[in-house]
């Protein structure tokens, strides 16, 4: 069995901005534009760049919650472009998400023993007094009781909600969650809370990430890999240490000299990235370049 579980290949998405009287699009927002990554069993991929890059974009394509416009995402060898719903059910089962709001992402009419069971019961999973044992065992997983239960989501904290949007996405035993900014909402006292939970979890149940996030210091923990976006395309990919020690692209240098650093002996001067890395949309992407190995660079964005 290959140990790639997560396979992006050229992946396109892109957006269409009103038609004129002919049907035609009278203007393309190109959200993801030729986009390659993989993503090994058990390993956590972290994706970073600025507001409007294009990560929550690559993980609504791989939940294929979005239709892509080109290229292919195979899961486990298995290509999900071109599914039907009814083709994709055994994989929403494998493949699951955590949302970056824990509140709008529960629905507040339901309690957690009904937010939780929801999935499992769509699969089939187990009669109602199984799935109560199970979501009840999540719970205590996950910081939070059983007699949690029977409440609802406004009576929780925030980093309470998120505990069980996590347990949520843990009900149907997936292979792989997308985790799209699951911190970013939440005080900075409980991310890091958040953030530990998510590995001994990854641990003990032998999941895949893919970590989209802003906190790049956060990312770097978390994350075996990181890829670095810009303006829909991926521009640097390399193993977390690495990337963050010896950034090769001007985007990813600027990028990580936005990182508020408390000594101030250690302040670095501060990149713009004007001017440097403006990204034309008609231009074509170009594939990543190897610099050394596991370290891919593209550096035709000047």
């Amino acid at each position: 069995m290959s140990d790639i579980l997560v396979d992006v290949h050229n992946l396109k998405k892109h957006f269409v901005h009103g038609r004129n009287w002919r049907g035609q699009p009278t203007g393309v927002q190109r959200a993801v534009d030729g986009v390659h990554f993989h993503i090994r069993r058990g390993e956590t991929f972290g994706l970073v760049g600025e507001s409007g890059s294009g990560k929550s974009t690559v993980g609504r394509c791989l939940l294929r919650l979005y239709d892509y416009t080109d290229g292919e995402v195979t899961f486990a060898g298995q290509p999900l472009g071109g599914l039907s719903e009814k083709a994709l059910k055994p994989f929403r089962r494998r493949i699951q998400s955590i949302f970056q709001d824990p509140y709008s992402s529960l629905n507040p009419n339901l309690n957690v023993l009904e937010l939780i069971s929801e999935p499992m019961k769509i699969h089939g999973m187990g009669d109602a007094g199984e799935r109560k044992d199970r979501i009840a065992d999540l719970l205590e997983k996950v910081g939070l009781h059983r007699d949690h239960l029977y409440r609802y989501p406004h009576e929780f904290s925030g980093g309470q909600r998120q505990r069980i949007s996590i347990a949520r996405a843990l009900s149907v035993r997936p292979e792989f969650i997308v985790c799209d900014e699951p911190i970013s909402a939440l005080d900075v006292s409980v991310q890091a809370q958040v953030v530990n939970m998510l590995e001994d979890l990854q641990g003990e149940f032998g999941l895949t990430y893919l970590f989209i996030a802003h906190d790049l210091s956060m990312v770097r923990h978390i994350s075996d890999r990181i890829g670095v976006m810009y303006g829909g395309r991926l521009v640097e990919v390399a193993n977390s240490d690495e990337l963050y020690e010896n950034p090769q692209h001007p985007y990813t240098r600027a990028l990580l000299s936005s990182i508020l650093e408390t000594d101030p002996a250690k302040v670095a001067e501060r990149i713009r990235p004007d001017g440097f890395t403006t990204i034309r949309n008609d231009k074509q992407a170009a594939p990543l370049e190897e610099i050394s190995p596991g370290h891919f660079v593209a550096f035709d964005y000047k």
